[in-house]
């Protein structure tokens, strides 16, 4: 049987998913209290946060790609809106550079879209 992990690193990897979920577009401005238990979901699982940082960036990158006739998709509500991504890249994982390549491609496609400024209000109120 393993030790559990000392709450440090468990605070450490929910603040880092956190932080990467609210940096993206779409999505709100701060983690409400069920993306907050998604993130420790995640960690109890043992999935590691490259996948999930790939995961969040992956699904912001297939929303802010899609043709730009079809009809706009609603702001993100929640972490667990990328659960699908994260089982994906579970099952196919992905090569050991793509992370990067997500990053760049990401950073790429904000330099290039029209400025976009995340709404300070929320709906959820």
């Amino acid at each position: 049987m393993t030790a559990p992990a000392p709450e440090s690193d468990v605070t450490a990897y929910v603040a880092a998913v956190l932080m990467s979920y609210v940096e993206l577009p779409e999505t709100p401005l701060s983690a409400n209290l069920q993306d907050h238990r998604q993130a420790r979901r995640l960690h109890d699982r043992g999935i590691p946060l490259r996948i999930v940082e790939s995961a969040l960036l992956l699904g912001s990158l297939r929303r802010l790609i899609r043709p730009a006739d079809l009809p706009p998709l609603p702001p993100i509500r929640s972490l667990a809106y990328f659960q699908p991504v994260i089982d994906e890249l579970i099952v196919h994982p992905m090569p050991d550079n793509y992370l990067e390549y997500l990053r760049l491609k990401l950073n790429r496609f904000a330099r290039s879209a029209s400025p976009v400024q995340k709404n300070t209000f929320s709906d959820d109120r």
